[in-house]
């Protein structure tokens, strides 16, 4: 959508039923998606988080402050047609995933990551039927395959909304547990964020925050925020 940049030419934003679910219509006029495909989702509610998307826009359209209709033409255009290969490649992210790998030093470091990564672990075991093996340092050591198919199953069955917002929430967090952790409510997603980044918060403790470094990292906080609702409104 980066070169979509039309100027608002309608009043009023209006949430419609359509074919398999509901569309944006603007004055009458259907939205599209950039391949041309027509802009049809799930739910009544995340219908209604375009429109007032479209609804906000003042002059030029502007992409950048429409994730919601960013994420549904992902989901249509891109997730839906390669919906396979979405789902293997954050599938594997359960064979590193970034709870499994532990610092072996400083001993504060260790018990930290032991403190919030093993919950999710356990989680994951109980709820999701997968027992990943934490391992310490940072040589690849594969997981059981039996373990990964259990959670690639899962991956799978999730229709093309739910895993376009899934991708997200995996490759921000670096994590496939933590991914089904937020799209399962086992905490609140920002918390859930927090423990993504034991190791980067660590660090800033020991030598301060970098400005850079934080702002990009609060852009990732907030599309992860975005990701979980989107999740949560594709029904």
């Amino acid at each position: 959508m980066s070169d979509w940049k039309p100027k608002r030419f309608w009043t009023n934003s209006t949430v419609v039923e359509a074919d398999g679910g509901f569309t944006v219509e603007l004055d009458g006029r259907r939205v599209k998606t950039p391949a041309k495909a027509g802009l049809i989702v799930p739910t009544q509610a995340m219908a209604k988080a375009i429109a007032e998307e479209w609804d906000a826009q003042e002059g030029e359209v502007d992409p950048a402050s429409m994730p919601f209709t960013r994420s549904a033409n992902a989901a249509i255009d891109k997730v839906r047609i390669q919906h396979a290969e979405v789902a293997d490649m954050l599938a594997a992210y359960g064979d590193s995933d970034l709870l499994c790998y532990r610092a072996s030093h400083p001993q504060e470091l260790v018990n930290r990551q032991d403190e919030q990564w093993s919950p999710a672990l356990d989680w994951a075991a109980e709820t999701l039927g997968a027992q990943l093996k934490p391992v310490s340092g940072v040589v690849h050591e594969p997981q059981p395959r039996e373990v990964l198919d259990v959670l690639s199953f899962q991956v799978h069955a999730l229709g093309p909304f739910h895993l376009a917002a899934f991708h997200d929430l995996v490759s921000l967090s670096g994590s496939l547990i933590l991914g089904f952790a937020a799209a399962r409510n086992w905490r609140e997603a920002d918390e859930i964020w927090r423990i993504s980044r034991v190791d980067e918060l660590w660090q800033e403790e020991q030598w301060g925050a970098d400005d850079e470094a934080s702002e990009h990292a609060e852009i990732k906080r907030q599309s992860f925020l975005h990701a979980k609702r989107f999740f949560d409104v594709s029904g």
